[in-house]
């Protein structure tokens, strides 16, 4: 099972991850708390495709909890949130920082706060393989094995037991031996210099060297290549590495700026990343993020606005994929058809290639899952079934609780209730005013927005999708949970938790579980 550590600072949070079946905790680095930190972190596990996380649990001398216990504790319920099915643990930790200063100064190289961060996780995630993996006999089985000790103490020890021991010891003592030459060769190949300092000096090492990766070249003739380049210690010792850390990234052909004082980590996720001469990359929509939210991002990457504007003002009619657009409205934005996945791209391409691809991704999905069919079993047409997945995505986190939502919007509209989703006020007054200040209006008032997106005053679906859905809420829409025949109402908690109601009693008692949340600007 592969693990994440956290050691959760107000400032930084250090990140360490590990593999329990090798037990070797190995930093990665620090993230910065700017109120990105939780998507950084869940950006993490998608790409190491972890789910289980150990976050440390500060305690003082006296072994009680603190302040700063809580805040680990908040800390990990804001993570559930963002990621429903993560396994959480805590690990009692003490000074812990103070002991991953120690060890950055006895490896007599330059470090910054954030080293301090990602050192102390990994001794926070070390701890944790060690307590939980060890093989400790329970007590009974130690006073046995005392008891018996004590009847045959007068009998000579068995040749072949002695042997047994030994051996044992030796392997010990080689594994013990083979792990600190591991923790060694992970090391840069100059550790007496920082190249990212400012004012350094540029010795030898700091010089960049070019490498060059060519097509077809294995993860072995990279790690021997960087040994003969003299940018690594040891080639099997970072294979070992990539294996254990980044056996689910591939390497990227193309040429490198490597130099000394790099570590196997620090190269590897550069050969990741892409060498200077790369002419790809990802862009990442996430479910439930909006058109406006894609168009921002691909300003961010270089793209003007105005050919942003032009490619999603365009006509996608008459392509191959364009059934997706059945029961569209005349002048309808693309909101809703830009499927949340991760995409690859050529720096070449132009945002319409980039629109493209994307419905071209939507139409396979729907295709594959056969979701137009359930959306008509549900009464829909293919426009009305993206609609409502749009809502189901921004209502909830899971799959699980996704499909109890849909069934209930699915009732309410049967009972010609209406729907009476905040989320959908939310992007009506996120149209009428972009960059708005959600503190500037009262809930109450914002209730009241004369817009067909407002599900809270007008009866049945809003004009159009409200975000981009992802695979689940849309299948969601597709098959509802019929368990939730009888229920009208939901919430989130401020746990992280969905509660749901038959009546509107139900639903007002249940409020009790989101003091926070419930109140929250609109």
């Amino acid at each position: 099972m592969k693990l994440i550590g956290l050691d959760v600072g107000t400032k930084r949070i250090g990140v360490a991850k590990a593999d329990s079946t090798v037990c070797i905790a190995v930093p990665y680095s620090a993230i910065e708390v700017d109120g990105t930190e939780f998507e950084k972190i869940a950006s993490l596990a998608r790409a190491w495709d972890i789910n289980s996380f150990v976050i440390g649990l500060p305690r003082n001398n006296e072994g009680e909890e603190t302040e700063q216990s809580q805040y680990s504790r908040n800390f990990a319920e804001k993570l559930k949130k963002m990621i429903p099915d993560a396994k959480i643990c805590f690990q009692d930790e003490s000074l812990t920082s103070v002991e991953a200063e120690k060890r950055l100064k006895k490896r007599k190289k330059s470090y910054k706060k954030g080293d301090i961060d990602s050192e102390a996780a990994t001794i926070i995630l070390q701890d944790f393989l060690e307590e939980h993996t060890g093989k400790k006999p329970p007590a009974k089985t130690v006073k046995a094995a005392a008891a018996k000790q004590k009847s045959v103490k007068a009998r000579k020890p068995h040749h072949f037991l002695t042997a047994i021991i030994i051996i044992a010891v030796l392997l010990v003592a080689a594994a013990g031996g083979a792990y600190g030459y591991y923790m060694y060769n992970l090391q840069p190949v100059v550790t007496d210099v920082d190249c990212a300092a400012e004012g350094s000096d540029q010795q030898s090492a700091c010089q960049l060297v070019k490498f060059n990766i060519p097509e077809g070249a294995s993860v072995g003739d990279v790690a021997m290549n960087l040994k003969n380049a003299n940018l690594i210690r040891d080639a099997l010792s970072f294979q070992v590495f990539y294996r254990l850390n980044y056996n689910n990234e591939n390497i990227r052909v193309g040429e490198y700026e490597l130099d000394q004082s790099m570590t196997p980590d620090q190269i590897l996720r550069s050969l990741i990343r892409g060498g200077t001469n790369d002419n790809t990359f990802s862009f990442t929509v996430l479910p439930g993020e909006t058109v406006q939210k894609i168009k921002d991002k691909l300003i961010e990457l270089g793209y003007s606005a105005e050919e942003v504007e032009t490619a999603f003002a365009a006509d996608y009619s008459g392509k191959e994929y364009s059934w997706i657009f059945e029961g569209r409205p005349e002048g309808a934005s693309l909101e809703g058809y830009l499927l949340g996945d991760t995409y690859e791209f050529y720096k070449t391409d132009e945002v319409e290639t980039i629109i493209e691809d994307m419905l071209k991704e939507m139409a396979a999905v729907l295709e594959e899952k056969n979701v137009k069919a359930g959306f008509e079993a549900q009464g829909l047409n293919l426009y009305q079934g993206i609609t409502l997945a749009s809502i189901v995505q921004r209502e909830a986190n899971n799959a699980e609780d996704q499909a109890k939502v849909a069934q209930i919007f699915y009732n309410r509209l049967g009972a010609e209730i209406p729907l009476g989703s905040d989320v959908t006020v939310i992007y009506a007054w996120d149209q009428a005013n972009p960059g708005r200040d959600p503190s500037e209006v009262s809930n109450a008032e914002k209730l009241e927005i004369d817009s067909p997106y407002n599900t809270r005053k007008n009866p049945g679906l809003p004009f159009g999708p409200i975000s981009n859905p992802g695979v689940e809420a849309l299948l969601a829409a597709a098959t509802p949970d019929q368990s939730m025949a009888e229920y009208f109402y939901f919430l989130t908690g401020d746990d992280g938790l969905m509660y749901y109601g038959i009546t509107e009693e139900d639903h007002q008692n249940n409020m009790q579980h989101c003091p926070e949340l419930c109140n929250v600007a609109l």
